[in-house]
């Protein structure tokens, strides 16, 4: 005889995605049995739950599948999922124009796509095809195409992000409450990620991290589900779903992944393919010929758009920014890949980008913004591993859906933090975004784990000790801020307290026990919960944005960065809105890490006679050149691309532009950090604005100056 059987003893916080009907012996059903319950019942053991059940209210029936205890938790849960991603859209929406364009180098972009298609395909710079951003393309276009709907405003170009994150957050509690069966434990795991402060800068900003976030959550999902699809009915071999369209979807969005950010998307792919080869239900040889399948659609849904590159000639496409050779595979392979591990960038203007080692995740500049939760995930997704086996009992090898996902973000997150930790080259805090979704997966599946064998000393000691190590933690974080200072004691003061009564959870009431549990995940929110929305509160633009308080004083620079550039040069901008939509303030020329500001009168300027010229203007550095495009809503040539150091034009190019009348203004002063200090330009760059210098007569305008190159050489 059976009976009704939940997945995992003690499971107070298990809500079931599918209904409680009794099916009997006599009737079997092709349905696959849901997971966690046995649906076969004795007629016996079918009277003893009808007596059991509840009556339907105004009815004389007994309600034998549940229905009246089921529809109330399945509203808590909507309730509870629409509270969570409602918040998470005003959080990340909230005052969002006070950005400005945020990250000016990308808005430009943007703003260049929305009036050319062809700009749009390659991501140019600007409208005229001059030169591409020095990444691929495929998080420009949502923005874009906001822009080409709804004019160029903050909100066009910051909304898309935003969205992308409410999306995150609503992927990543499907793919833990179907991990777990449990609704408390996605509602968690979508909360972390809502709520780490580096996340609501990245979906608060127009850098591409957001979406890359977004489409690798999705990899795993697919691949998460491509694992459940090979779960045996009977034969210890043969699956009883098709993985392999789940497998090809997870490809897919790498792929696309790849299309946002380049290379920093196969960071996951360890994880994901280890996973199926493990614990899919399929004979080996099956799996590596599904993982081949994937590896297919990966390269399909990546490979395209390079390929149309390289095919294009070159004399009829924009110069691929942050390559010396004009060449995607060349920036692919080096200046966004390789050279991003040794540090070895050709292109890259050098620089100090921080103490690489195996505390870096945890240190001044990366701390605050990822690793409030790091060695807690850490912690509870080992031990959870160790208890898992005891908890998985859906079926045979593939049907462990805890082992599964716990190996799954564990993979994830180490393969991520330990190439952050060495990587040699270009490394900024904002990177850490990707390790987010890992960290929420691990705390929710983890914890749960644990928590369903709490009666064991061993596991009450586990959730007590990271109780204490998370307040702690929190604790060491915060101290080194000015910023609250209460804050601090208060977590560290709770959650020790917490961690005492965790570790004798195992003989506490049922709603203590849940009370005791709510707390220590407030206490282990409570940090990064007051970055997050300290980061919500600021205004950040620039190239190197940083979550957490504006202007709080650390030991690390500003926002507790170490500079990172040669001279000392800031590495956040937080605060600060050049460039903003306005462009009614005083004019500036920007540099390699925030946008130019144009002023009325300098825009008016630059809009003369602007539909008699391709670019309004030419500047050295994307970043100064894109203030003002932005402004003016015309092209600016960007010389050197971003960093003023790509060979993008030639001097003979533009020395050619100028006499055919292409160009009309050239602005001095950029491609140098913060309009001052030492230049950065250097190759072509240097020769061009030497030429423009010996042969143009200079005007100054609202402080900036302008050389007006369609009067002629003097």
């Amino acid at each position: 005889m059976t009976k009704l059987s939940f997945l995992g003893p003690r499971d107070d916080s298990f809500v079931t995605d599918y209904p409680l009907t009794a099916t009997p012996q006599s009737a079997p059903t092709d349905r696959p049995e849901p997971p966690g319950i046995v649906a076969d019942m004795t007629t016996q053991t079918f009277r003893e739950a009808l007596a059991e059940s509840p009556r339907v209210p105004g009815t004389g029936r007994h309600d034998a599948g549940g229905t009246a205890a089921r529809f109330p938790a399945l509203t808590w849960e909507r309730v509870a999922l629409a509270a969570l991603l409602g918040g998470t859209g005003v959080l990340y929406l909230w005052g969002l124009d006070q950005s400005g364009w945020g990250n000016s180098f990308y808005a430009a972009a943007a703003q260049a796509g929305s009036q050319s298609w062809k700009a749009f395909f390659f991501g140019a710079s600007d409208a005229a095809n001059s030169i591409t951003v020095d990444k691929t393309p495929l998080s420009l276009w949502p923005m874009g195409l906001s822009v080409r709907i709804f004019g160029l405003s903050s909100w066009s170009i910051l909304v898309p992000q935003a969205l992308e994150g409410v999306a995150a957050v609503a992927l990543l509690h499907t793919a833990v409450r179907r991990t777990t069966g449990s609704a408390a434990a996605g509602l968690l795991a979508g909360a972390v990620l809502a709520l780490t402060p580096v996340a609501v800068l990245m979906f608060r900003f127009d850098n591409p991290d957001a979406l890359l976030v977004l489409l690798l959550i999705g990899s795993a999902y697919a691949t998460q589900r491509a694992v459940e699809a090979t779960v045996s009915t009977g034969s210890a071999t043969e699956g009883s779903g098709r993985p392999v369209p789940w497998l090809a979807l997870a490809g897919a969005l790498v792929g696309l992944a790849f299309l946002t950010k380049m290379l920093q998307a196969f960071l996951v792919l360890p994880a994901l393919a280890l996973v199926y080869v493990l614990f899919a239900a399929v004979p080996l040889w099956k799996r590596f010929g599904h993982l081949l399948v994937a590896f297919g659609a990966m390269v399909l849904a990546g490979g395209w758009w390079v390929a149309i590159v390289e095919l294009w000639p070159a004399a009829s496409r924009p110069y691929i920014g942050g390559s010396q050779n004009n060449s995607i595979l060349e920036l692919t392979l080096g200046y966004n890949g390789l050279g991003r591990l040794t540090g070895n960038e050709t292109g890259s203007v050098g620089g100090n980008w921080g103490q690489t080692g195996i505390l870096r995740m945890f240190g001044a500049e990366v701390g605050s913004q990822i690793a409030w939760l790091l060695p807690t995930a850490l912690i509870l997704g080992v031990a959870g591993l160790c208890f898992a086996r005891g908890l998985d009992r859906r079926g045979p090898r593939g049907g462990r859906p805890l082992q599964t996902g716990l190996t799954l973000w564990l993979g994830w997150l180490v393969a991520t933090a330990v190439t952050f930790s060495f990587m040699a080259g270009i490394f900024h805090a904002y990177y850490t975004v990707a390790l987010a979704p890992a960290i929420a997966a691990l705390v929710a599946i983890g914890g749960l784990a644990v928590w369903r064998r709490r009666e064991s000393l061993l596991a009450a000691g586990v959730l007590a000790g990271a109780t204490a190590f998370t307040s702690t933690f929190a604790f060491a974080l915060l101290a080194r801020t000015d910023w609250m200072p209460w804050l601090k004691y208060l977590i560290v003061a709770v959650g020790l307290v917490t961690s005492l009564l965790i570790a004798g959870v195992g003989h506490l009431p049922t709603r203590v026990g849940q009370a005791v549990a709510a707390t220590a995940v407030l206490v282990a929110l409570a940090g990064p919960t007051a970055y997050s929305l300290s980061t919500a509160a600021s205004a950040h633009t620039g190239a190197i944005p940083t979550a957490g308080p504006a202007g709080a004083s650390t030991g690390g620079g500003p926002g507790g960065r170490p500079g990172g550039l040669p001279g000392g040069a800031p590495g956040g901008m937080t605060g600060r809105m050049p460039g903003g939509p306005a462009g009614g303030g005083p004019a500036s020329t920007g540099g390699l890490l925030d946008g130019s500001t144009s002023s009325a009168e300098l825009t008016a300027l630059l809009q003369t006679d602007a539909t008699s010229f391709t670019w309004v203007a030419a500047a050295v550095g994307s970043n100064s050149a894109a203030g003002y495009q932005l402004a003016t809503g015309d092209p600016v040539m960007p010389v050197g691309g971003f960093n003023g150091s790509d060979p993008s034009p030639t001097l003979a190019q533009f020395q050619t532009d100028v006499a055919n009348g292409e160009i009309h203004y050239f602005i001095g002063g950029g491609g140098r950090v913060g309009g001052g200090g030492a230049g950065l330009d250097s190759g072509t760059s240097s020769q061009i604005s030497a030429w423009v210098t010996q042969n143009f007569t200079p005007i100054t305008v609202a402080g900036v100056t302008v050389y007006d190159l369609s009067t002629g050489i003097v």
